[in-house]
Protein backbone atom coordinates (compact mmCIF):
# COMPACT_ATOMS: atom_id res chain seq x y z
CA UNK A 1 0.00 0.00 0.00
CA UNK A 2 1.04 3.64 -0.61
CA UNK A 3 0.76 7.00 -0.12
CA UNK A 4 -0.40 9.72 -2.44
CA UNK A 5 1.68 13.22 -1.89
CA UNK A 6 1.21 16.30 -2.07
CA UNK A 7 2.92 16.60 -5.22
CA UNK A 8 1.38 13.86 -6.84
CA UNK A 9 -2.01 15.32 -6.13
CA UNK A 10 -2.43 17.30 -9.18
CA UNK A 11 -1.94 14.24 -11.23
CA UNK A 12 -3.93 12.39 -9.74
CA UNK A 13 -6.86 14.79 -9.82
CA UNK A 14 -6.59 15.15 -13.22
CA UNK A 15 -7.29 11.79 -13.68
CA UNK A 16 -10.16 11.35 -11.30
CA UNK A 17 -11.61 14.82 -12.69
CA UNK A 18 -10.78 13.50 -16.73
CA UNK A 19 -12.77 10.11 -15.88
CA UNK A 20 -16.11 11.77 -14.20
CA UNK A 21 -15.97 14.19 -16.54
CA UNK A 22 -15.91 11.73 -19.42
CA UNK A 23 -18.52 9.37 -17.31
CA UNK A 24 -20.98 12.72 -17.43
CA UNK A 25 -20.65 12.72 -21.36
CA UNK A 26 -21.88 9.68 -21.91
CA UNK A 27 -24.98 10.71 -19.52
CA UNK A 28 -23.76 8.16 -16.59
CA UNK A 29 -24.23 8.51 -12.79
CA UNK A 30 -21.85 8.16 -9.73
CA UNK A 31 -22.59 4.85 -7.46
CA UNK A 32 -20.53 4.31 -4.23
CA UNK A 33 -20.55 1.32 -2.46
CA UNK A 34 -18.90 0.05 0.88
CA UNK A 35 -15.08 -1.09 1.14
CA UNK A 36 -16.26 -3.77 3.13
CA UNK A 37 -19.03 -6.22 1.81
CA UNK A 38 -20.14 -9.76 2.88
CA UNK A 39 -17.56 -12.03 1.89
CA UNK A 40 -20.22 -13.67 -0.27
CA UNK A 41 -20.71 -11.22 -2.27
CA UNK A 42 -17.56 -12.12 -4.29
CA UNK A 43 -17.14 -15.82 -3.12
CA UNK A 44 -20.50 -16.59 -5.20
CA UNK A 45 -19.48 -14.16 -8.56
CA UNK A 46 -15.45 -13.94 -8.54
CA UNK A 47 -15.00 -17.69 -8.23
CA UNK A 48 -13.57 -20.01 -5.68
CA UNK A 49 -10.66 -20.78 -7.70
CA UNK A 50 -9.88 -17.62 -9.25
CA UNK A 51 -6.66 -15.80 -8.30
CA UNK A 52 -8.62 -12.99 -6.37
CA UNK A 53 -10.42 -15.34 -4.55
CA UNK A 54 -7.53 -17.99 -3.93
CA UNK A 55 -4.34 -15.92 -3.46
CA UNK A 56 -5.57 -12.09 -3.15
CA UNK A 57 -8.81 -11.25 -1.22
CA UNK A 58 -9.00 -9.91 2.25
CA UNK A 59 -11.22 -12.09 4.22
CA UNK A 60 -11.89 -11.79 7.88
CA UNK A 61 -14.37 -12.31 10.61
CA UNK A 62 -16.40 -9.30 12.78
CA UNK A 63 -17.42 -9.43 16.27
CA UNK A 64 -20.62 -10.51 15.02
CA UNK A 65 -19.18 -13.90 13.62
CA UNK A 66 -20.10 -12.47 10.21
CA UNK A 67 -17.56 -13.27 7.20
CA UNK A 68 -16.42 -9.81 5.49
CA UNK A 69 -14.07 -8.93 2.95
CA UNK A 70 -12.31 -5.97 1.63
CA UNK A 71 -13.39 -5.80 -1.89
CA UNK A 72 -10.86 -7.00 -4.21
CA UNK A 73 -13.01 -5.24 -6.99
CA UNK A 74 -15.95 -3.18 -8.31
CA UNK A 75 -18.66 -4.95 -10.34
CA UNK A 76 -19.95 -7.34 -7.26
CA UNK A 77 -20.65 -4.34 -5.34
CA UNK A 78 -22.57 -2.69 -7.62
CA UNK A 79 -24.61 -5.49 -9.38
CA UNK A 80 -25.95 -6.10 -5.61
CA UNK A 81 -26.52 -2.93 -5.45
CA UNK A 82 -28.75 -2.91 -8.40
CA UNK A 83 -31.18 -5.78 -6.83
CA UNK A 84 -31.37 -4.07 -3.28
CA UNK A 85 -32.02 -0.97 -4.74
CA UNK A 86 -34.62 -2.22 -7.32
CA UNK A 87 -33.00 -1.20 -9.89
CA UNK A 88 -34.76 -3.10 -12.42
CA UNK A 89 -37.60 -0.99 -12.17
CA UNK A 90 -35.98 2.00 -13.41
CA UNK A 91 -35.89 3.06 -16.71
CA UNK A 92 -32.84 0.58 -18.82
CA UNK A 93 -30.12 0.00 -18.90
CA UNK A 94 -28.70 1.92 -15.86
CA UNK A 95 -26.13 3.65 -15.89
CA UNK A 96 -23.75 3.86 -13.17
CA UNK A 97 -19.50 5.00 -12.66
CA UNK A 98 -17.63 4.23 -9.64
CA UNK A 99 -14.35 5.70 -8.39
CA UNK A 100 -12.24 4.33 -5.17
CA UNK A 101 -10.13 2.13 -3.43
CA UNK A 102 -9.82 -1.97 -3.67
CA UNK A 103 -8.04 -4.33 -2.20
CA UNK A 104 -5.83 -7.42 -3.01
CA UNK A 105 -2.96 -9.34 -1.60
CA UNK A 106 -1.35 -8.95 -5.03
CA UNK A 107 2.71 -9.49 -5.21
CA UNK A 108 3.53 -5.41 -5.49
CA UNK A 109 4.77 -4.17 -8.55
CA UNK A 110 5.51 -1.18 -11.03
CA UNK A 111 1.90 0.27 -11.25
CA UNK A 112 0.44 -2.38 -8.83
CA UNK A 113 -0.50 -2.19 -5.20
CA UNK A 114 -2.30 -4.05 -2.45
CA UNK A 115 -4.69 -0.90 -2.25
CA UNK A 116 -5.35 0.26 -5.52
CA UNK A 117 -7.88 2.60 -6.97
CA UNK A 118 -10.40 1.52 -9.83
CA UNK A 119 -12.00 4.00 -12.27
CA UNK A 120 -15.08 1.67 -13.53
CA UNK A 121 -18.13 1.65 -15.65
CA UNK A 122 -21.40 -0.71 -15.59
CA UNK A 123 -24.18 -0.39 -18.43
CA UNK A 124 -26.78 -3.35 -16.76
CA UNK A 125 -30.01 -3.98 -18.75
CA UNK A 126 -28.86 -3.91 -22.26
CA UNK A 127 -27.81 -7.14 -24.18
CA UNK A 128 -26.79 -5.25 -26.91
CA UNK A 129 -23.88 -5.22 -29.20
CA UNK A 130 -23.96 -1.10 -29.27
CA UNK A 131 -23.99 -1.59 -25.28
CA UNK A 132 -20.61 -3.12 -25.63
CA UNK A 133 -19.38 -0.67 -28.05
CA UNK A 134 -20.96 2.46 -26.20
CA UNK A 135 -18.87 1.38 -22.96
CA UNK A 136 -15.51 0.87 -25.36
CA UNK A 137 -16.03 3.60 -26.82
CA UNK A 138 -15.91 5.71 -23.15
CA UNK A 139 -13.02 3.68 -21.75
CA UNK A 140 -11.26 4.55 -25.16
CA UNK A 141 -12.05 8.43 -24.84
CA UNK A 142 -11.18 8.78 -21.10
CA UNK A 143 -7.77 7.22 -22.18
CA UNK A 144 -7.83 10.02 -25.07
CA UNK A 145 -8.44 13.16 -23.07
CA UNK A 146 -5.86 12.09 -20.43
CA UNK A 147 -3.46 12.01 -22.98
CA UNK A 148 -2.19 8.30 -23.23
CA UNK A 149 -0.67 7.50 -26.45
CA UNK A 150 0.02 3.89 -28.12
CA UNK A 151 -3.23 2.18 -25.97
CA UNK A 152 -4.12 -0.57 -28.02
CA UNK A 153 -6.96 -2.00 -28.02
CA UNK A 154 -7.62 -5.82 -27.79
CA UNK A 155 -11.11 -7.96 -28.48
CA UNK A 156 -11.97 -11.23 -28.04
CA UNK A 157 -15.65 -13.29 -28.05
CA UNK A 158 -15.90 -15.98 -25.60
CA UNK A 159 -19.54 -16.80 -26.43
CA UNK A 160 -21.57 -18.11 -23.82
CA UNK A 161 -21.68 -20.87 -21.36
CA UNK A 162 -22.54 -23.32 -23.87
CA UNK A 163 -20.15 -22.36 -26.19
CA UNK A 164 -17.57 -22.10 -23.89
CA UNK A 165 -18.22 -26.23 -22.74
CA UNK A 166 -17.67 -27.15 -26.00
CA UNK A 167 -14.38 -25.55 -26.80
CA UNK A 168 -13.23 -26.53 -22.64
CA UNK A 169 -13.14 -30.16 -24.39
CA UNK A 170 -10.84 -29.24 -27.14
CA UNK A 171 -8.45 -26.83 -25.13
CA UNK A 172 -7.99 -29.53 -22.46
CA UNK A 173 -7.57 -32.10 -25.22
CA UNK A 174 -4.58 -29.99 -26.84
CA UNK A 175 -3.17 -28.41 -23.09
CA UNK A 176 -2.60 -32.50 -21.76
CA UNK A 177 0.12 -33.60 -23.14
CA UNK A 178 1.63 -30.17 -22.56
CA UNK A 179 0.52 -29.56 -18.92
CA UNK A 180 3.98 -31.08 -17.30
CA UNK A 181 5.77 -28.04 -19.16
CA UNK A 182 3.61 -25.38 -17.95
CA UNK A 183 4.20 -23.06 -14.91
CA UNK A 184 2.83 -24.29 -11.27
CA UNK A 185 0.14 -21.75 -11.27
CA UNK A 186 -0.92 -22.76 -15.21
CA UNK A 187 -0.80 -26.42 -14.05
CA UNK A 188 -3.31 -25.57 -10.96
CA UNK A 189 -5.55 -23.91 -13.06
CA UNK A 190 -5.73 -26.56 -15.69
CA UNK A 191 -7.23 -28.58 -12.73
CA UNK A 192 -9.52 -26.19 -11.43
CA UNK A 193 -10.39 -23.54 -14.31
CA UNK A 194 -8.60 -24.82 -17.97
CA UNK A 195 -9.81 -21.82 -19.79
CA UNK A 196 -7.23 -19.11 -17.63
CA UNK A 197 -4.54 -20.87 -18.67
CA UNK A 198 -4.63 -18.71 -21.94
CA UNK A 199 -4.74 -16.13 -19.48
CA UNK A 200 -1.41 -16.49 -17.47
CA UNK A 201 0.89 -13.90 -18.06
CA UNK A 202 3.62 -16.56 -16.96
CA UNK A 203 2.62 -19.25 -20.19
CA UNK A 204 1.98 -16.43 -22.73
CA UNK A 205 5.11 -16.93 -24.88
CA UNK A 206 4.48 -20.98 -24.28
CA UNK A 207 3.95 -22.64 -27.54
CA UNK A 208 1.23 -24.75 -26.17
CA UNK A 209 -0.56 -21.63 -25.19
CA UNK A 210 0.34 -20.23 -28.72
CA UNK A 211 -0.89 -22.84 -30.82
CA UNK A 212 -4.12 -23.73 -28.61
CA UNK A 213 -7.37 -23.81 -30.63
CA UNK A 214 -9.51 -20.56 -31.42
CA UNK A 215 -12.63 -19.89 -28.88
CA UNK A 216 -13.90 -18.09 -32.28
CA UNK A 217 -14.36 -21.17 -33.88
CA UNK A 218 -16.41 -22.57 -31.40
CA UNK A 219 -19.36 -20.00 -31.51
CA UNK A 220 -22.66 -20.30 -32.11
CA UNK A 221 -24.58 -18.58 -34.67
CA UNK A 222 -25.97 -15.93 -32.32
CA UNK A 223 -22.41 -15.63 -30.47
CA UNK A 224 -20.91 -14.99 -33.96
CA UNK A 225 -23.93 -11.98 -34.86
CA UNK A 226 -22.80 -10.57 -31.59
CA UNK A 227 -19.78 -10.11 -32.58
CA UNK A 228 -19.65 -9.09 -36.12
CA UNK A 229 -21.91 -6.27 -35.04
CA UNK A 230 -19.30 -5.31 -32.12
CA UNK A 231 -16.62 -5.43 -34.79
CA UNK A 232 -18.91 -3.35 -37.34
CA UNK A 233 -19.57 -0.65 -34.79
CA UNK A 234 -16.30 -0.26 -34.09
CA UNK A 235 -14.93 0.13 -37.67
CA UNK A 236 -17.61 2.57 -38.35
CA UNK A 237 -16.75 4.84 -35.50
CA UNK A 238 -13.00 4.22 -36.53
CA UNK A 239 -11.91 2.90 -33.53
CA UNK A 240 -8.92 0.64 -34.10
CA UNK A 241 -8.30 -2.62 -33.13
CA UNK A 242 -7.16 -6.32 -32.91
CA UNK A 243 -8.69 -9.71 -32.16
CA UNK A 244 -7.14 -11.64 -29.95
CA UNK A 245 -8.69 -14.94 -28.62
CA UNK A 246 -6.31 -15.50 -25.84
CA UNK A 247 -8.20 -12.86 -24.05
CA UNK A 248 -10.38 -14.85 -22.18
CA UNK A 249 -12.66 -15.02 -18.40
CA UNK A 250 -12.94 -17.87 -16.66
CA UNK A 251 -16.72 -17.10 -14.88
CA UNK A 252 -19.40 -18.88 -16.38
CA UNK A 253 -21.87 -15.42 -16.16
CA UNK A 254 -18.90 -13.72 -18.37
CA UNK A 255 -20.34 -13.76 -22.17
CA UNK A 256 -19.65 -12.82 -25.26
CA UNK A 257 -17.71 -9.33 -25.95
CA UNK A 258 -14.28 -8.92 -23.64
CA UNK A 259 -11.68 -7.05 -24.01
CA UNK A 260 -8.34 -5.06 -22.90
CA UNK A 261 -6.68 -1.94 -23.15
CA UNK A 262 -2.74 -1.87 -22.96
CA UNK A 263 0.42 -0.06 -24.81
CA UNK A 264 1.69 -0.74 -27.46
CA UNK A 265 4.80 -2.09 -26.06
CA UNK A 266 3.28 -3.62 -23.27
CA UNK A 267 3.61 -7.59 -24.33
CA UNK A 268 0.45 -8.59 -22.31
CA UNK A 269 1.85 -7.78 -19.07
CA UNK A 270 0.84 -4.16 -18.26
CA UNK A 271 -2.76 -4.28 -18.74
CA UNK A 272 -4.62 -0.27 -18.43
CA UNK A 273 -7.75 -1.55 -18.19
CA UNK A 274 -10.05 -4.50 -19.21
CA UNK A 275 -13.75 -4.91 -19.84
CA UNK A 276 -16.51 -7.87 -20.56
CA UNK A 277 -19.95 -9.03 -20.65
CA UNK A 278 -21.50 -10.41 -17.96
CA UNK A 279 -25.17 -10.96 -18.64
CA UNK A 280 -25.22 -13.99 -15.43
CA UNK A 281 -23.88 -12.46 -12.93
CA UNK A 282 -27.26 -10.19 -11.73
CA UNK A 283 -28.98 -13.74 -11.96
CA UNK A 284 -26.00 -15.37 -9.50
CA UNK A 285 -26.72 -12.66 -7.08
CA UNK A 286 -29.98 -13.48 -6.62
CA UNK A 287 -31.92 -10.87 -9.11
CA UNK A 288 -33.68 -12.14 -12.93
CA UNK A 289 -31.89 -12.42 -15.16
CA UNK A 290 -30.13 -8.94 -16.20
CA UNK A 291 -27.39 -8.63 -19.17
CA UNK A 292 -24.57 -6.41 -18.00
CA UNK A 293 -21.40 -5.18 -19.17
CA UNK A 294 -18.31 -3.04 -18.09
CA UNK A 295 -14.70 -2.41 -17.38
CA UNK A 296 -12.51 -1.16 -14.60
CA UNK A 297 -9.14 0.25 -15.28
CA UNK A 298 -6.29 1.02 -12.78
CA UNK A 299 -5.68 4.77 -11.55
CA UNK A 300 -2.12 3.83 -10.66
CA UNK A 301 -1.43 1.67 -13.93
CA UNK A 302 -2.99 5.28 -15.88
CA UNK A 303 -0.45 7.47 -13.53
CA UNK A 304 2.32 5.34 -14.56
CA UNK A 305 2.08 5.25 -18.04
CA UNK A 306 1.24 9.33 -17.92
CA UNK A 307 4.58 9.57 -16.05
CA UNK A 308 6.68 7.17 -18.62
CA UNK A 309 5.05 10.17 -21.48
CA UNK A 310 6.48 13.28 -19.15
CA UNK A 311 2.40 14.22 -18.08
CA UNK A 312 3.08 17.47 -15.77
CA UNK A 313 3.01 16.62 -12.34
CA UNK A 314 3.05 19.98 -10.00
CA UNK A 315 0.86 20.79 -7.99
CA UNK A 316 -1.35 23.56 -7.67
CA UNK A 317 0.34 26.58 -6.69
CA UNK A 318 -1.78 29.26 -4.58
CA UNK A 319 -2.76 32.49 -6.46
CA UNK A 320 -1.31 34.87 -3.54
CA UNK A 321 0.47 34.34 -0.58
CA UNK A 322 0.06 36.97 2.01
CA UNK A 323 2.90 38.04 4.42
CA UNK A 324 1.68 39.29 7.90
CA UNK A 325 3.71 41.65 9.39
CA UNK A 326 4.00 43.71 13.05
CA UNK A 327 1.19 43.23 15.47
CA UNK A 328 -1.98 43.75 13.75
CA UNK A 329 -0.84 42.85 10.67
CA UNK A 330 -2.24 38.84 11.25
CA UNK A 331 -5.31 39.28 12.33
CA UNK A 332 -5.71 41.45 9.26
CA UNK A 333 -3.64 39.13 6.93
CA UNK A 334 -6.47 36.71 7.85
CA UNK A 335 -9.29 39.04 7.25
CA UNK A 336 -7.63 39.62 3.85
CA UNK A 337 -7.54 35.44 3.16
CA UNK A 338 -11.14 34.86 3.84
CA UNK A 339 -11.88 37.78 1.46
CA UNK A 340 -10.16 36.53 -1.28
CA UNK A 341 -10.49 32.85 -1.23
CA UNK A 342 -14.27 33.71 -1.13
CA UNK A 343 -13.57 34.99 -4.64
CA UNK A 344 -12.52 31.09 -5.82
CA UNK A 345 -8.65 32.15 -5.36
CA UNK A 346 -6.17 30.06 -3.26
CA UNK A 347 -4.62 31.79 -0.50
CA UNK A 348 -1.75 30.82 1.39
CA UNK A 349 -1.03 32.85 4.63
CA UNK A 350 2.32 33.37 5.39
CA UNK A 351 4.05 32.84 9.26
CA UNK A 352 3.60 35.64 11.46
CA UNK A 353 7.37 36.41 13.33
CA UNK A 354 8.74 36.47 10.12
CA UNK A 355 11.21 39.16 8.49
CA UNK A 356 10.15 40.59 4.79
CA UNK A 357 12.88 39.05 3.15
CA UNK A 358 11.80 35.44 4.35
CA UNK A 359 8.24 36.52 3.64
CA UNK A 360 9.38 36.91 0.41
CA UNK A 361 11.14 33.56 -0.35
CA UNK A 362 8.43 31.79 1.16
CA UNK A 363 6.14 32.98 -1.42
CA UNK A 364 8.37 32.34 -4.04
CA UNK A 365 8.98 28.74 -3.00
CA UNK A 366 4.93 28.33 -2.86
CA UNK A 367 4.85 29.95 -6.75
CA UNK A 368 2.68 31.89 -5.98
CA UNK A 369 1.72 34.41 -8.75
CA UNK A 370 1.18 37.77 -5.89
CA UNK A 371 2.34 38.29 -2.43
CA UNK A 372 0.19 40.74 -0.17
CA UNK A 373 2.09 42.41 2.21
CA UNK A 374 0.02 43.19 5.63
CA UNK A 375 1.45 45.26 8.52
CA UNK A 376 0.14 47.64 11.06
CA UNK A 377 -0.08 50.63 8.41
CA UNK A 378 -2.21 48.58 6.21
CA UNK A 379 -3.71 46.98 8.62
CA UNK A 380 -4.94 50.44 9.81
CA UNK A 381 -5.33 51.70 6.41
CA UNK A 382 -7.70 48.66 5.43
CA UNK A 383 -5.22 48.14 2.47
CA UNK A 384 -2.50 45.48 1.17
CA UNK A 385 0.79 46.31 -0.74
CA UNK A 386 0.51 43.96 -3.92
CA UNK A 387 3.22 42.80 -5.98
CA UNK A 388 3.28 40.16 -9.21
CA UNK A 389 6.01 37.62 -8.70
CA UNK A 390 8.18 36.21 -11.82
CA UNK A 391 7.61 39.43 -13.74
CA UNK A 392 10.94 41.86 -14.19
CA UNK A 393 9.93 45.43 -13.81
CA UNK A 394 7.04 44.09 -11.92
CA UNK A 395 5.85 47.01 -9.39
CA UNK A 396 4.28 47.10 -5.86
CA UNK A 397 0.91 48.88 -5.59
CA UNK A 398 -1.32 49.99 -2.60
CA UNK A 399 -4.66 47.86 -2.79
CA UNK A 400 -8.02 48.26 -0.80
CA UNK A 401 -8.74 45.10 0.91
CA UNK A 402 -12.00 44.75 -0.77
CA UNK A 403 -10.48 44.62 -4.40
CA UNK A 404 -7.34 42.83 -4.01
CA UNK A 405 -9.32 40.10 -5.52
CA UNK A 406 -9.60 41.64 -8.50
CA UNK A 407 -5.99 42.75 -8.81
CA UNK A 408 -4.91 38.89 -8.42
CA UNK A 409 -7.72 37.38 -10.70
CA UNK A 410 -6.29 35.94 -14.02
CA UNK A 411 -6.78 37.85 -16.80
Amino acid sequence: MHDLLPEDEALWRFVRDTCERVAGLFDYRMISTPMVEDASVFLRTVGDESDIVSKEMYVFEDRGKERLALRPEGTAGVCRAYIEHGMGSWPQPVRLYYFGPMFRYDRPQAGRYRQLTQFGVECIGDASAAADVEVIELQRTVYEELGLNDITLRINSIGTAATRRRYLDALTEHLLPHVPTLSHDSQRRFETNVLRVLDSKEDAGHPAVQGAPSILDFLDEGDATHFAEVRGLLDRLGVAYEVDPRIVRGLDYYARTVWEFEPADGGGQSTVGAGGRYDGLIELLGGPHTPGVGFATGIERIVLNLREQSAPTAAASPDLFIAPLGEAGPAAAMRLAREVRSGGLAVRLGMPGRGLRAQFRSAETAGARFIAIVGDTEAERGTAQVKALGLDGAEQQEVVMQDVALVVMPR
